[in-house]
Formats: C-alpha cells, sequence, structure tokens
C-alpha cells in the first residue's frame, strides 16, 4: 500500500491518462486534493499515433511513477477497431464525414474505462476534457468549461445520466494556460508533442491513404461539377473531399470554390462559390439527450453544427424515431452530413444528433 492510498480521504478515482499535459495535471491535482488515484491507460491503436499507443502507455507510465500511484494498462484496441475505426471508414466510404471522438467517447473512454474503473472498485472516473458536470434536482446535467478555446463539451453530448454521475472532470473551471503553469510547478514528467488538430490513430495529412488501405473499393474515379452540371474536372474518390473543402479539388475556375455535395449516387463532387454552400436547414438522425428525454417537441436553442462552432440560433423540431429538423435563423457554412449538430442553451449541453441530410 502506497502512502497516497493510507492517506486518502476522499475515495479512489481512476483518471484515462495519456501521458499528456491535461491528463497529467489533472491526475496530479486530484492526488493534492487527496483522493487515491490510479492510473489508467487504455491501448487502442498501434504505435505512431497520438493519445491511443504503446507510446502514450510509457509516458504515462512515467507520469504515474512519478506521482507514486499504481498505473494499469488496458487493451481496447479491438474495441477501438469495432466501435471507432471501423465506422470511421465505412462513413467516408458512404460519402460522409464522421465524428470519431464523438464514438471514442462514448464507447472507450466513458464506456470501457468506465467498467474497468468500477472492476477495480473505484467511486469516479476521471479524465484531462475541458467540460463541467454539476447535478440539480436530481439529474446530471453538462456544460462548458470555463476555458471557451479548450472546451470540449461537443464531443461528450452522448454521455447519458449513469456515465456523468460516475465522471470527474478536475480541468473544468481551469484555463489551459494555468494548467500548463501548474504542471511546471509540480515538475511533471511530461513530453511535449503539440496539440494536432488531425485524428489520433491517422498519420497527419495520410486520411485518404489510411481509408483506401482499409476499403480500397473506394477508389473510384468521378467527375467534378460546378452548381450548374458542368463537368469541371476529376476525381479518384469521394473519400478525399469534406463539404466546405477549399483547397486540394485539383480546379481552377477563376473564384473560389468550395464542395457543395458529395453525390454518392452517380459519384460526382459538386462544388459552388461560398454563398452556394451556406444552408439554413439539415435533418439529423440518432438524437440523444443528456436529460434522457426530449425537453419539448419543438425547442429553440444554440445548434453548433461542428466543433470549434460558436453555435447559432436556430429552431430544432423533434420527430418520431430520434429524429429532428434544424432551422437556423441566418444560414450557416458546409452543413455537412455525418457531423454532429449540438444543443446548447446558454452554457449546458441538453443533447444532439447525426447530420443526415442537408436540403
Amino acid at each position: 500500500m502506497t502512502d497516497q492510498d493510507q492517506n486518502s480521504t476522499k475515495g479512489r478515482v481512476a483518471i484515462g491518462m495519456s501521458g499528456g499535459t491535461d491528463s497529467s495535471a489533472a491526475a496530479a491535482m486530484l492526488v493534492d486534493q487527496g483522493y487515491e488515484v490510479i492510473g489508467l491507460t487504455a491501448h487502442m491503436w498501434k504505435e505512431g499515433s497520438r493519445c491511443c499507443s504503446i507510446e502514450d502507455v510509457d509516458r504515462a507510465r512515467k507520469v504515474c511513477s512519478y506521482l507514486g500511484i499504481r498505473h494499469y494498462v488496458v487493451n481496447a484496441q479491438d474495441l477501438f477497431t469495432d466501435k471507432i475505426v471501423d465506422p470511421f471508414v465505412k462513413e467516408y466510404a458512404a460519402g460522409r464525414t464522421p465524428s470519431p471522438c464523438i464514438h471514442c467517447n462514448s464507447f472507450v473512454k466513458f464506456g470501457f474505462l468506465v467498467d474497468r474503473a468500477r472492476q477495480l472498485n473505484c467511486d469516479y472516473l476521471a479524465t484531462g476534457h475541458y467540460a463541467r458536470v454539476e447535478k440539480h434536482d436530481g439529474k446530471y446535467h453538462l456544460f462548458c468549461a470555463k476555458d471557451p478555446k479548450k472546451d470540449q463539451s461537443y464531443f461528450l453530448h452522448r454521455l447519458d445520466q449513469e456515465q456523468l454521475g460516475f465522471i470527474l472532470f478536475p480541468l473544468a473551471d481551469i484555463p489551459k494556460p494555468e494548467v500548463k503553469s501548474y504542471s511546471d510547478k509540480r515538475g511533471l514528467p511530461i513530453i511535449p508533442r503539440g496539440e494536432s488538430q488531425d485524428l489520433c490513430f491517422v498519420e497527419e495529412g495520410k486520411l485518404p491513404d489510411f481509408v483506401e488501405q482499409r476499403d480500397p473499393s473506394v477508389i473510384q474515379s468521378g467527375e467534378i461539377h460546378d452548381q450548374n452540371g458542368n463537368v469541371v474536372g476529376t476525381h479518384t474518390g469521394l473519400h478525399r473531399f469534406t463539404v466546405g473543402q477549399r483547397g486540394k479539388l485539383g480546379i481552377a475556375l477563376g473564384e473560389r470554390m468550395y464542395v457543395k455535395r458529395l453525390d454518392t449516387e452517380n459519384n460526382i463532387v459538386e462544388v459552388a462559390p461560398r454563398p452556394g454552400v451556406m444552408k439554413s436547414e439539415c435533418t439529423l438522425i440518432d438524437l440523444h439527450w443528456i436529460s434522457g428525454v426530449a425537453p419539448c417537441a419543438e425547442l429553440r436553442c444554440e445548434v453548433r453544427p461542428r466543433y470549434g462552432s460558436n453555435g447559432a440560433a436556430a429552431r430544432v423540431a423533434v420527430s418520431a424515431g430520434h429524429r429532428a429538423t434544424v432551422i437556423f435563423e441566418e444560414p450557416q457554412f458546409a452543413l455537412t452530413p455525418g457531423q454532429a449538430a449540438v444543443f446548447y442553451q446558454d452554457s449546458e449541453v441538453l443533447g444532439g444528433g447525426w447530420i443526415n441530410e442537408v436540403p
């Protein structure tokens, strides 16, 4: 038994650790606050990835050793492939742009790791996510983090009441610069690696190649059309494009063009000037509500149709079958099938769904 075990008064908490600044600082804060802390790292992907590889296991182990806490490694590679990677490739093959981080949070970080934390008789699972959970009137509520530049509530909108009741977010009210300052003062042995916005399991700049390697059938030559139906170029697969994309189109038409639509039936990439990519409506499928139930048949709120969006006022008309139609007060740029549209009321996350069609 470690000194930390003997001195712990607040309960036992497992913390998902990647060895990066956020999860390492969160672990140290929990130790300082008097919790019995156990480091938990999921090995999800092969070497060379970010946040889920064997290199990250080594990084997390060094931090746990420094903090004097136990560290467990759990193998989640099969689950990650089945629930995250394979659906990701399937979505791209279908001409959609998926959000794998949201699925990873639901199935792995707050599914698989929660189960492992309970097996270790933990009272909570903590992570280095920037978001906030509060309990009011017997229900758990999810809110944005204090630091808007780091807020990750968008990626957590599919968590349920049971998951939220078991989660701690130590960084909820701490701006990123203060987290970095704390980790430096604490002397945490963190090896900087930057904060890439690319996917953790895909080599930077190699997404189309990754999809092709796992599903060669996506390599299908087709045409690029302008919004009037004129052929303006060719392509080698819809998986190389996303709605709203401007660069790497392989065409020059004298004005900036953006991907407006991916026509999977005819294998056509449709492009248009920016005004042609502005849309006011989209339909959603597979709705999820933080409270467990839809608040009402029609909801007025802010909707974020992609991560990094500031949100836009909209009317959400909920229909049967966990579906909804979102009508924005002002046109939005590049509403993209496959992406999540998340509902906010002020700083609270109400829920969200997957963009399915954009009329």
